[in-house]
């Protein structure tokens, strides 16, 4: 099976297991773990920030920042595809007691104009503006890439009105492989940023929250709150280093093999890829095909590919480091087949 379901789905390497079974570890919770000691520091390196905090999950790294940035009852402006709205299990209101604040956005970027009157005035009958929410790459807009230029006007606008900024950037090395653009130049115009291991990087599980000294010492309660406080993590962390250190170059070839499959998908198939395929994401619309999205699914998936249906009438193929070119030509090919 040939699976471009999502870039979860990939396996630990040898080399990551091997280095899981030898990593040196200690108890997390009292910050004896030399090995998350090591990728907490090499992540906060990477992003600029003081510190970094090892969490199991980009969800758990979203909600520590929430919990940590706002106080119940604020307001969090986010664009109305936001993965934290979307595919978080309302843990934003249900954990945090926050009101989302969602906004319409093009390729994940919300008007500096509706932005800034979305904020909310000093008002008894309205809610405090506690957070912006910022997504790079953009899932729902088929891993689009924010402009350097929109995340100055953001921070800009933020310090204007004293609000801090947060990034879900669960594919955070997607999006500056993609423009060119270094991780700490992205993460400037931050005060906190989650990005996964587990994602394009390849790692078998985890995420980091990066920013201040003071936020992170305050988002490590959070995470014990959360029931993220690890043990020996170290076996957790070693993949999650030895994947920044050694899998951020190669996302290049996602992006080629993507740019490859949407441009196949448009010539052979009818099915359209609507979106500028800039990382590692393919949105593929079922609209004008012979066949309802659900169908594609299941006929690809008999024919050795996965794929899921991710809006009522849209497919995602996502590219990864588990799928090779040659893969990608057998994928185009199958396609051919199902005309």
């Amino acid at each position: 099976m040939i699976d471009l379901r999502s870039d979860t789905v990939t396996k630990p390497s040898q080399l990551m297991r091997d280095m899981m079974a030898k990593a040196e570890v200690g108890d997390d919770v009292y910050r004896e773990d030399p090995t998350v000691n090591e990728l907490e520091k090499y992540a906060a390196d990477l992003t600029g920030k003081e510190s970094a905090l090892f969490v199991t999950s980009g969800t758990q790294g979203n909600q520590a920042a929430l919990l940590t940035h706002t106080r119940p009852g604020q307001e969090v402006i986010m664009d109305e595809d936001a993965h934290v709205f979307v595919y978080e299990g309302a843990a934003i209101s249900a954990f945090a007691g926050l009101q989302s604040r969602i906004l319409p956005h093009e390729l994940g970027r919300i008007s500096l104009e509706v932005m800034e009157e979305a904020i909310r005035p000093d008002d008894v009958h309205y809610p405090e503006t506690g957070l912006i929410w910022l997504e790079n790459t953009h899932n729902r807009s088929g891993g689009a890439v924010l402009p350097l230029s929109y995340l100055k006007s953001v921070k800009e606008l933020a310090n204007k009105h004293k609000i801090p900024v947060h990034m879900d950037g669960a594919r955070l090395f997607n999006a500056s492989e993609a423009s060119g653009v270094s991780v700490k130049e992205i993460s400037q115009y931050t005060d906190s940023i989650q990005f996964c291991l587990s994602k394009g990087l390849g790692a078998p599980v985890g995420s980091i929250l990066a920013g201040s000294q003071a936020f992170i010492d305050i988002a490590r309660k959070k995470r014990k709150m959360l029931g993220g406080g690890l043990r020996q993590a170290g076996v957790l962390a070693a993949p999650g280093l030895f994947a920044l250190k050694s899998n951020k170059q190669r996302l290049s070839e996602d992006h080629k093999h993507a740019k490859r499959l949407a441009d196949a998908i448009n010539r052979f198939t009818d099915l359209s890829v609507n979106h500028k395929v800039e990382t590692n994401i393919i949105i593929a619309e079922t609209s004008m095909s012979s066949r309802s999205a659900s169908e594609w699914v299941h006929l690809l998936h008999e024919k050795g590919v996965a794929v899921i249906q991710y809006k009522p009438q849209a497919l995602r193929f996502t590219t990864n480091l588990d799928v090779s070119s040659d893969n990608i030509e057998k994928v185009i090919d199958i396609l051919k087949e199902c005309q």
